[in-house]
């Protein structure tokens, strides 16, 4: 018997793509792209395109596992669900016992990033255990952050709206590579006569595509923007009548900016001062402008402040009040407010208690420090492998081999996580559970079927938790209602859930005039768009747009810029990766080559390296061996390591980001991957 049944696309991608799975007598057979699907039309990413592959694929975790070897060695023994869930309960009782509920920790991420997978039962689970909480902001949420500091919400322009723009900055985006479906949109507003600028410190796919190429040093994106506020105020650029009418703080802005001329700027960002004026100049007189972002910018540590100042540079030129005009970014804000979040996660559960808020980013001195107290005695992960994605990787691997940490992970396949798990479960793909994925860059929430039953012995992430609340005797029972339950209680009260199963998607409230703040009426406290923040203020952030340069950057730390000279990127490269997904998978890792640092062609002749060379890369944190990729990407001073390789896939057992740094952002809980200073040399050589 044949069936096909349509899903959704779970991955961490602005793209979230509707997708048809061919079914054969329980087997799924092929999986291909929705043609109707009203953002992706039918087209899937190369990744994606083989995610059977991963369903079945013979290095998939299909039973619970047990460790029997040293944490890391990878040496598990298959034990049954019973087995597994009882000895999970009775160390989870003992860490309570010996240390209390916030010696527990949960961690996760949005490697699915389906509303139940990533927010379905473990809220819950953990609020009733009372475990410490965690701050979940290693990516996306700062930039919401900064831009809510003048804007009041991070709901901006959606991005199919750059259709009508005649000016389009990609400012910290590679949208070819990580927002592929949006391109057909760029290129049909370019046909129409829209400019295309993109700014990037790095020659993307992207940039290459462009009409002009702008490539600042990195973390130095604010003080270009505050020398664009100074020309277009200096000039008389700014829409005067918005400007009035629709923001607070312009005279103390124009004072504050006054000092931030192109030349100050141009030496700032090591830019000529003639793209500085051009680019400003071309921002205030071509409408409608828009802004297209990401979150690349907020890996830096001013980079809620980066977000902040890009969102004042909209309504200085009045380009709110244009169809196509703004700042385009993440559009979850548009899918969380039909999102009841408190009925998934139940903060009622924790009946008065405060636990303590733990952020993700700093695993590793929170796994480590002596004086860390209750300290973390278990850890249970799902939903990420935090040993290659969290900065800092080698002090997050000591952490996990702490003979008195118990772990727990929640998989599909034997990450480098996963191998200094106590305790492995199996866990269930996108094909075999159904689930409401709500993207962050497109308006279409969109359901996905199950297509097969769970291969093996996996369940679902909601499952799992209910399992965990039987093993540990919990009576409550929001601890055990079904998916259905979940997703009603989540989205009754504003989506129509049978409509969505029916039809695949439902599109969320968005202006019909395509213009989100057209009425110039914002939800800030002063009901306009605040180029000066007193909010801020009382947080002790300065009030207005202001550029503190990164401890670990151009214009940082003299003496620790002595020491390590260049300027370490940790982008997403590959095709066929998503963040730490795929590499390990035959038809995917292989074909990307393995992973290497590139590096200008002016740095690797003052070190002797050709392409192909061994380079060692290393700083105060960690050190790599790694092949050298000479090009001309990347300006002198910036060399870059491509981030998802895991350690089996590094000659020396490490990662990208063994070597990034876990400084916080100023606020919003984000981290500064891309404020990470580095020296190289030839393996062997006495610089070495």
């Amino acid at each position: 018997m044949t069936a096909t049944v349509h899903g959704t696309c779970h991955h961490d991608c602005p793209d979230s793509c509707g997708w048809v799975v061919t079914v054969e007598e329980g087997v799924a057979v092929k999986l291909r792209g929705r043609a109707d699907h009203p953002y992706s039309y039918g087209e899937l990413c190369p990744k994606v395109n083989r995610f059977l592959d991963r369903v079945y694929s013979p290095d998939r975790v299909l039973t619970p596992m047990r460790r029997i070897g040293a944490k890391g060695d990878g040496l598990f023994e298959s034990v049954s669900w019973d087995e597994a869930l009882a000895e999970i309960a009775g160390r989870l009782h003992a860490a309570i016992d010996t240390h209390g509920s916030e010696s527990v920790l949960p961690f996760s991420d949005a490697g699915n990033q389906s509303l139940l997978s990533m927010m379905g039962m473990d809220g819950r689970f953990f609020h009733h255990m009372g475990a410490s909480l965690l701050e979940r902001a290693i990516c996306g949420p700062t930039a919401g952050h900064g831009v809510r500091m003048t804007n009041g919400s991070g709901m901006g322009l959606d991005a199919l709206e750059l259709v009508h723009s005649k000016l389009i900055i990609l400012w910290a985006t590679n949208t070819r590579l990580t927002n592929r479906h949006l391109w057909p949109t760029i290129e049909a507003a370019r046909r129409d006569g829209a400019r295309l600028v993109v700014i990037d410190p790095i020659r993307t796919l992207t940039a290459e595509a462009a009409d002009e190429f702008i490539q600042p040093l990195p973390g130095t994106d604010v003080a270009l923007m505050l020398a664009m506020m100074h020309v277009l105020i200096r000039d008389g650029l700014i829409d005067r009548q918005w400007v009035d009418r629709h923001t607070i703080g312009h005279d103390d802005l124009a004072a504050h900016v006054s000092e931030w001329t192109p030349d100050r700027a141009a030496a700032v960002c090591g830019l000529d001062v003639g793209v500085v004026e051009h680019l400003a100049h071309e921002y205030g007189t071509i409408r409608p402008a828009a802004i297209r972002t990401l979150i690349g910018g907020e890996h830096h540590e001013n980079g809620a402040m980066l977000y902040r100042t890009m969102a004042v540079l909209p309504a200085l030129v009045g380009a709110w009040g244009d169809r196509g005009g703004g700042l385009s970014g993440s559009v979850g804000a548009y899918h969380d407010a039909l999102v009841d979040g408190q009925a998934l996660s139940r903060p009622d559960l924790l009946a008065g208690r405060r636990p303590r808020m733990i952020n993700m980013s700093r695993l590793g001195e929170v796994l480590t420090d002596p004086a860390m107290e209750p300290p973390v005695g278990a850890l249970v992960v799902w939903n990420c492998n935090p040993l290659v994605i969290v900065p800092n990787a080698e002090v997050v691997r000591a952490g996990l081999a702490r003979d008195d940490l118990f772990t727990v992970v929640h998989e599909q396949f034997l990450t480098d996580t996963a191998r200094y798990a106590d305790i492995v479960l199996p866990a269930t793909t996108q094909i075999e559970t159904s689930d409401v994925v709500a993207p962050w860059g497109h308006l279409w929430m969109g359901w996905n079927e199950a297509a097969i039953a769970p291969v093996g012995e996996s369940c679902s992430n909601t499952e799992m938790f209910r399992r965990l609340a039987g093993a540990m005797g919990y009576e409550e029972p929001a601890l055990f209602v079904s998916d259905e339950q979940l997703l009603a209680d989540a989205l009754g009260g504003q989506v129509d859930l049978a409509e969505m199963r029916q039809v695949g998607w439902v599109r969320v409230p968005y202006p019909d005039d395509g213009r989100p703040w057209g009425s110039g009426e914002f939800p800030t406290p002063s009901g306009k768009v605040e180029l000066v923040s007193e909010t801020l203020a009382a947080m002790g952030q300065p009030a207005l747009p202001t550029f503190v340069p990164p401890r670990e950057g151009p214009h940082g730390d003299d003496d620790l810029r002595a020491k390590y000279p260049l300027q370490l990127l940790t982008p997403k490269h590959h095709t066929r990766f998503l963040n730490s997904g795929y590499a390990q998978l035959p038809k995917h890792g292989p074909a990307e080559g393995g992973p290497f640092v590139e590096i200008d062609v002016a740095d690797a002749d003052a070190r002797g390296l050709a392409d192909g060379d061994t380079a060692r890369v290393w700083n105060d944190r960690s050190s790599l061996d790694l092949p050298v990729r000479v090009s001309a990407r990347l300006r002198p001073g910036v060399v870059a390591i491509p981030f998802g390789w895991w350690m089996n896939h590094h000659p020396d057992g490490k990662v990208a980001n063994s070597l990034t740094n876990d400084t916080l952002t100023e606020w919003g809980g984000g981290v500064a991957f891309s404020d990470t200073l580095v020296q190289l040399a030839a393996k062997g050589s006495a610089d070495a």
